[in-house]
């Protein structure tokens, strides 16, 4: 990575409005505490943060476009007051442009939403990183069907970014099975299936690790860590984005008995 390029991330984001909820704020400090330092690991105050959300999937690929984007409080059974949190981050139409450009020379098309808001997998990481909330945020959607090789593909058009100032962010979960979380059971689940992630992200040849990445399935409890995959597919167009640049696990945070990995390119 040259000192002005930006790395890619990948991080689990964990569950629901977690940083406003007494008890979940404890359970998850080492994830807080790990969100709060990432912005030292850039080379610089990043212009703008390309999100790729495991809350957003569309029927093809589209991005936000809204100059202020509003709340999106897709989730539920949670205290009142989580209901009325603001993130107040301006949105950027210009990197929205630029997105929908560079994968249209790529053969995509890219639609073009202007009232996509900020999803818990979005306002949680970055209210962490930028709690003035003054870096403007853009969301990519993630496209029905979740190709693996086709996201991964959307990251290698979306790669020009990362020497522009543009942070490029996948959040979701290395685990992401909702019966689950909390049985003692699912510990050596997700145990098995972030080695498996690791190992894939730290391969030193960019082909392997793509492969590897496209063959998750094959992975040891694949299906029982991701039943349905939104959670992972961000880290496809990360790793895709990250190009030759070796991954690193950064963290791992246990929570509600498995692990929650976080991951870096570049």
């Amino acid at each position: 990575m040259t000192s002005s390029r930006f790395p890619t991330m990948f991080v689990s984001h964990g569950g629901g409005p977690w940083p406003f909820v007494a008890g979940m704020r404890e359970m998850f400090a080492k994830t807080a505490q790990e969100f709060r330092d990432l912005p030292e690991r850039l080379p610089a105050r990043p212009r703008a943060v390309l999100v790729i959300t495991g809350h957003w999937e569309a029927p093809q690929f589209s991005v936000s476009i809204s100059e202020h984007p509003p709340m999106d409080y897709d989730y539920y059974g949670f205290p009142p007051h989580t209901y009325h949190l603001k993130y107040p981050a301006p949105g950027s139409p210009v990197l929205a442009a630029r997105v929908t450009e560079l994968l249209a020379a790529g053969g995509i098309t890219c639609a073009q939403d202007p009232t996509r808001g900020f999803d818990h997998g979005t306002f949680v990481p970055l209210g962490l990183m930028y709690p003035k909330a003054d870096v403007p945020i853009v969301l990519l959607s993630m496209k029905s069907g979740y190709d693996a090789a086709e996201h991964i593909r959307v990251g290698q058009m979306l790669a020009p970014l990362r020497d522009e100032g543009i942070l490029i962010l996948g959040s979701g979960l290395t685990y992401h099975n909702m019966r689950g979380f909390g049985n003692p059971a699912s510990s050596p689940i997700a145990t098995a299936f972030e080695h498996y992630l690791n190992d894939a992200v730290t391969q030193p040849q960019e082909s392997e690790r793509n492969r590897m990445l496209v063959e998750w399935q094959k992975a040891p409890k694949a299906r029982l860590a991701h039943p349905r995959e939104d959670h992972l597919i961000p880290l496809m167009v990360v790793a895709g984005a990250a190009g030759a640049d070796r991954g690193e696990r950064i963290f791992v945070d246990h929570v509600l008995e498995v692990v929650m990995a976080s991951y870096q390119f570049g």
